[in-house]
């Protein structure tokens, strides 16, 4: 029937989606080189289109459904059986077969992108053995758009061109236009859930529902295709910042045949492969994973704002997710970029690394910080503090120095204000690299030990010999203090070792005088059910962050502290599939799928990390062995279209849930620090030694040791009660001072002003000697140079 208006009697505008995502056999990614416009593609099917401006529009749903108008009515996500593959080795197109479980019919879907403009491109075919089944089958496509981040609020109608209706949909200056190479036969514009596609097919097989226009909700566009005329077109559906443009270039991508598009489109992804390092030699797949994982860290630059990196095009349980969660994993965290752009240079790539050093350099914090992550635009998302975050941008400017990658950007304030940020806020973080506690972390210590000797080269390089010096020696004042915050003397984990590195000791950042036993404190573990106990003894709580000291040549692979806490790891995170091994976050995780299954909705169990099998790769490499068994087992964790997720199921199989041992889970997928890991691991295993791996921080701390400063740092907000005989007290301030002190109990009296250098901190370096057997303390107080104040109070450091 034909019915016209905003069919408001079907329904409140802002039903939520009744459909599940239920066919979990592929997803993949395609891009448009120049469009600006990403499409992810779940089983070869568009779930979500990301446009990286400060406009996002995503489209969660494009889908067929398929009826015969009598006995069955089928959608592509839930009812059928799927098989995606990529069209060829670096292109991230896809070909798709969604089949009839009982082998009646099949529809192949050839997905690209316009290789020129922000049109989503998909050829289809609709084929079966016998053709009279076929002339019964009638066909729709069914769009719902989920455009500026979210359901609510997008307005759907249909409007005409030559006579040709077209569907479309609009939201906050964004239009998406939808049509295929032949006119919609009917077409309607309903509300999720109520008035659309979907629901008045499901109702009685036929299309009844024929509504020009619904207007702010959460909406879904249907059109039948004609199956008259021909059962091979092409859907397009394109996007622009007006109805206009949205349309134009529409028409204009469907003016193009796809086999041309498809050609170029193939063309532009292979050539920019053909540019790569040989890795694939080192691969057990002949290249495979390789190819797309190379292809997808490149698609994941947004092309807007150059040289922003994504950490995901995903939203981890996007199913369970509403509006409100915007942020997904389509965000910048500085970790997971520079890894990506590290592992693009280890491939060959350097302009694409340049880019994000300099996309860094302008989204760093005046301080010298950055944000927990941010959008491409650089507005913080979350407003968190990751001392790793700080660091990982120095060495990213340190490696492009080192392969002359720079071109003519000088990286100086990023560094010198990154290397600043450290020293004054460390050695504490406000939170690891899990994103969730204070303290002293193994992995976040070891890349602000490697960062402060990457800038330290850099300073000695312009000729600040004082400043290179300077931060060196604070270098050295975390590496001699490693063990002491970040291993316990009394762990339970393994009734034979009680002494192993663990995942971090709590402590808040600004607690001046930390009291208790270390080996007491308790950790918190987020992300557990309210029924469920979440602090545990922080001496019985690992990961395997330590493993990065190892990586930067911090500590030996074949320390025995070392071996040791990987023996632990092993015994409480380490799970065999039968793809190879793959280990846990961290004892009692609780970021993961639910206990049955479901999605993770604030409360699961942590379930497995394949990039943890790419670091445990790493570190089997440094200690002289073979890291094949990892390369095979993260080439088996990716999907059949070549992406790699956050976590695997850790259980015995649960096929009604779609979750299989070792296979992917509802986290995200792709996602890119995982793709960047397993490239580094195969340059690593090309050049026989870790690719991260620094030589200045090796000679300093694995050699000879000639060059190392005992050191011991003071500051107001961390207030040492002692230090070791014949170190150096470095009393470190935010401004300038007098230092008032004394070595003999105010016998003598001593004023030092304070030094400051181009990283614009303050310090006095005093001599920690020991006259007598007895001891001494250092005393101590500021006079404040700036405010002309005494400090009113004396300080004091006892010398060991």
């Amino acid at each position: 029937m034909q019915q016209d208006g905003n069919n408001e009697a079907f329904g409140a505008p802002g039903i939520e989606p009744k459909w599940t995502h239920g066919n979990k056999n592929g997803v993949g990614t395609a891009y448009s080189a120049s469009s600006k416009i990403w499409f992810t593609l779940f089983g070869g099917i568009v779930t979500e289109v990301y446009y990286p401006t400060v406009d996002r529009p995503q489209i969660r749903d494009l889908q067929y459904l398929v009826t015969d108008g009598k006995t069955f009515f089928h959608e592509e996500l839930r009812d059928m059986h799927c098989k995606v593959e990529r069209l060829s080795g670096h292109t991230l197109g896809f070909s798709c077969t969604n089949s009839d479980p009982q082998g009646r019919y099949a529809i192949t879907k050839d997905v690209i992108t316009d290789p020129y403009l922000p049109c989503l491109l998909q050829r289809t075919r609709l084929t079966g053995p016998d053709e009279a089944f076929l002339r019964t089958l009638k066909m729709f496509a069914l769009c719902a758009p989920h455009l500026e981040v979210g359901g609510a609020g997008n307005t759907g109608y249909v409007t005409r061109l030559n006579g040709m209706p077209i569907l479309m949909a609009c939201k906050q200056g964004v239009w998406l236009a939808m049509v295929a190479t032949f006119p919609f036969a009917k077409t309607s514009c309903g509300y999720v859930g109520s008035s659309d596609g979907w629901t008045d097919l499901h109702d009685n097989l036929q299309m009844d529902y024929e509504f020009k226009r619904a207007d702010n909700g959460n909406i879904a566009l249907t059109g039948e295709l004609d199956l008259s005329k021909t059962r091979e077109f092409t859907l397009a559906m394109a996007l622009g910042h007006s109805e206009h443009r949205a349309i134009m270039t529409l028409f204009q991508s469907l003016g193009v045949p796809f086999d041309q598009h498809l050609t170029r489109y193939k063309n532009q992804w292979e050539a920019v492969g053909a540019h790569t390092q040989p890795l694939q030699n080192a691969s057990h797949d002949s290249g495979s994973l390789f190819q797309s994982s190379y292809s997808l860290l490149l698609a994941h630059e947004d092309k807007s704002y150059p040289g922003a990196m994504i950490a995901s095009l995903a939203i981890p349980w996007g199913e369970a997710k509403s509006d409100q969660d915007q942020g997904g994993y389509h965000l910048v965290w500085t970790r997971d970029m520079v890894s990506s752009a590290t592992a693009l240079l280890a491939a060959g790539d350097t302009a694409t690394p340049l880019r994000a050093l300099i996309f860094l350099a302008v989204s760093q914090h005046e301080d010298g910080g950055f944000a927990q992550n941010f959008w491409v635009s650089g507005e913080a998302y979350w407003c968190g503090v990751q001392l790793d975050e700080v660091a990982f941008p120095i060495l990213l400017a340190w490696r492009l120095f080192h392969e002359k990658g720079l071109g003519d950007f000088d990286p100086y304030e990023l560094v010198r204000k990154a290397a600043a940020y450290l020293i004054r806020n460390g050695p504490v973080t406000p939170q690891e690299r899990w994103e969730e506690v204070s303290g002293y972390s193994p992995s976040t210590l070891a890349s602000n030990i490697a960062a402060l000797i990457c800038a330290s080269v850099y300073f000695r390089k312009r000729g600040d010999e004082a400043t290179a010096a300077f931060t060196e020696e604070y270098a050295d004042f975390l590496e001699s203090h490693v063990e002491d915050w970040t291993v316990t003397n009394e762990g339970s984990l393994d009734p034979g070792i009680p002494r192993y590195y663990r995942r971090i000791l709590p402590e808040q950042v600004g607690d001046a005088n930390p009291a208790g036993n270390p080996e007491a404190r308790t950790l918190s573990i987020k992300n557990l059910r309210s029924d469920q106990p979440s602090d545990f003894p922080a001496k019985d709580v690992v990961d395997g962050g330590f493993l990065e000291l190892v990586r930067f040549g911090i500590r030996s692979a074949n320390d025995p502290l070392m071996i040791n806490s990987v023996k632990v790891i092993d015994a409480a995170l380490k799970l065999e599939t039968s793809a190879g091994p793959v280990w846990h976050r961290y004892n009692h995780d609780g970021y993961g799928q639910k206990e049955d299954g479901g999605p993770f909705t604030g409360a699961g169990q942590g379930r497995a990390w394949p990039l943890l099998t790419g670091e445990r790769g790493h570190y089997e490499l440094a200690a002289g062995r073979s890291a094949e068994i990892y390369i095979r087992a993260m080439e088996q964790f990716a999907s059949p279209t070549g992406l790699l997720p956050e976590q695997v199921w850790d259980e015995a199989d649960k096929p009604e849930v779609f979750m299989f041992l070792g296979k992917p889970t509802g986290s995200a997928m792709p996602l890119m620090w995982a793709h960047a890991e397993y490239i580094k691991l195969l340059r690593s295993v090309s050049d026989g030694k870790v690719y991260d791996a620094i030589p200045e921080v090796s000679q300093r701390y694995l050699g000879d040791r000639k060059n190392c400063k005992l050191i011991e740092v003071w500051k107001p907000e961390r207030q040492v009660a002692f230090t070791q005989k014949d170190s150096i007290l470095r009393i470190q301030a935010a401004e300038p001072f007098r230092l008032h002190w004394s070595n003999d109990g105010w016998q003598s009296q001593n004023n030092t002003d304070s030094n400051a250098n181009a990283l614009q901190i303050d310090f006095v370096d005093l001599p920690a000697t020991v006259s007598s057997s007895k001891g001494m303390s250092i005393r101590f107080t500021f006079f404040w140079r700036n405010s002309d104040r005494w400090e009113g109070r004396d300080y004091a450091v006892t010398v060991q």
